[in-house]
């Protein structure tokens, strides 16, 4: 059997609009990855619906609405194979509603790919979305810069460079190091450096979009940290008993294992010998970071878990908090943020109200500064470390320690209004 291809997660972010949708059906089509019938029969439902030249970006847009609407609402996940490497491509929506989906998105990224259009360069989403993808840990930042066949950019190396300046002055101010990150011209409509160089930009002579994308390098799997699987569902399968779901974050799991799920019904945690792990309907002895398993557990009921809970080493088990420190972005937010705020948080597959209990000390986030004026109210755009209380234990992890467990998202009335990472705890004694 050949070698495995190595696997990495990869998320399309962007301002709506600039074309990540296209960009992808574009890639996906391009390589083979959709054949030409498949691509003729999204070119004529794009024209019936009004929409022509949407039917790249219909590839992903899968649910009928979307295609009415002509917007990505919920994340689309699709393989895509290299002759180097598989991926799975997240197309994240741009739409500030569907921030949500954007979060939960980059938090499973290793690798972004952000576009942004030649014609009207950066936008308030381009400078939201290199914020969130850096504070969700995102490894690896790609920027394509699209749209350079529009006519007033006429595939100009002048308003390339100009765009490549104004995304560098807006990484930089949200963290991240621009030596690092690459950038290439891309007219994903008509297929220009898409996966062959572009006649249309002869002063262009570095990658492709495909020769860039092939460059990331694979993420270190976080297998030397203690195993953290939150679960996702709880399911009772006739002959197995009972099997819980969800994808590993840290660590390893292998069948024998002496495990705990925490918090559990009780609050007090259940523990348990994994008897058996399936992956993709195959018995598998042991499982990896990133891995989507179901598993049966020796002494575990249907009722003792639930999903957000996590699975655990029995000699190491994840956190319960009874309150923990954050350093939190508010992003949309209709007034302000005060203590006493107490909205659901999204930390894994948790969904817990927390409450504002301190804010600790505000920072600007473009300086990293701290601001001393008005520090008891947060708006938008405002950063800050603040003292949050679970209103039931919650597990979470530090930054330092775990920081794939460390994250968060918080909403509130259909909305995601901030998001952030736990700097420290206080551990609940099981």
């Amino acid at each position: 059997m050949a070698k495995t291809k190595e696997h990495i997660n990869l998320v399309f972010i962007g301002h709506v609009d600039h074309g990540k949708s296209t960009t992808v059906g574009r890639l996906l089509f391009d390589t083979g990855n959709v054949d030409e019938q498949a691509m003729r029969k999204l070119k004529e439902k794009a024209e019936q619906l009004g929409k022509k030249g949407f039917e790249f970006a219909f590839v992903m847009d899968n649910l009928k609405e979307e295609q009415e609407r002509g917007v990505t609402i919920d994340l689309a996940h699709k393989r895509f194979d290299t002759d180097k490497y598989y991926f799975t491509i997240i197309d994240a929506p741009g739409h500030r509603d569907f921030i949500k989906n954007m979060i939960t998105g980059a938090s499973q990224a290793d690798c972004a790919v952000l576009v942004v259009a030649a014609n009207d360069g950066v936008n308030a989403q381009t400078i939201e979305h290199l914020k969130l993808s850096r504070i969700f840990g995102v490894g690896q930042l790609l920027v394509a810069v699209n749209k350079m066949d529009i006519s007033g950019v006429d595939f100009s190396e002048k308003r390339y460079k100009e765009v490549v300046e104004e995304v560098k002055k807006h990484a930089t101010q949200a963290g991240w190091k621009v030596d690092q990150v690459r950038f290439i011209p891309i007219a994903s409509f008509p297929g220009e450096n898409i996966i062959k160089s572009s006649a249309k930009m002869p002063w262009w002579t570095g990658d492709t979009l495909l020769s860039a994308i092939n460059k990331f390098d694979v993420p270190q799997k976080p297998t030397n940290l203690p195993l953290r699987l939150p679960i996702q569902d709880v399911y009772n399968i006739t002959g197995i008993g009972v099997v819980p779901v969800g994808r590993i974050e840290t660590g390893v799991m292998k069948v024998g294992d002496k495990v705990i799920v925490v918090p559990g019904r009780e609050g007090k945690g259940v523990p348990g010998e994994v008897k058996t792990i399936e992956m993709h309907h195959e018995q598998v002895n042991q499982a990896e970071p990133g891995d989507n398993v179901g598993f049966n557990v020796r002494g575990i009921g249907k009722k003792d878990i639930a999903r957000g809970d996590v699975l655990g080493p029995a000699d190491n088990a994840p956190s319960v908090a009874t309150e923990f420190t954050a350093q939190v972005v508010i992003m949309s937010h209709p007034s302000v943020v005060t203590v006493g705020y107490t909205p659901v948080f999204h930390i894994h597959t948790a969904q817990v109200a927390c409450r504002f209990d301190e804010i600790i000390k505000k920072i600007n986030p473009a300086t990293g500064q701290e601001v001393t004026e008005n520090k008891d109210i947060l708006r938008n755009g405002d950063a800050a470390i603040v003292k949050l209380k679970p209103m039931q234990p919650v597990v979470i992890e530090r930054n330092t320690v775990i920081p794939q467990m460390s994250r968060f998202a918080i909403r509130d009335s259909g909305t995601t209004v901030a998001a952030g990472m736990c700097i420290d705890l206080v551990k609940k004694q099981l």
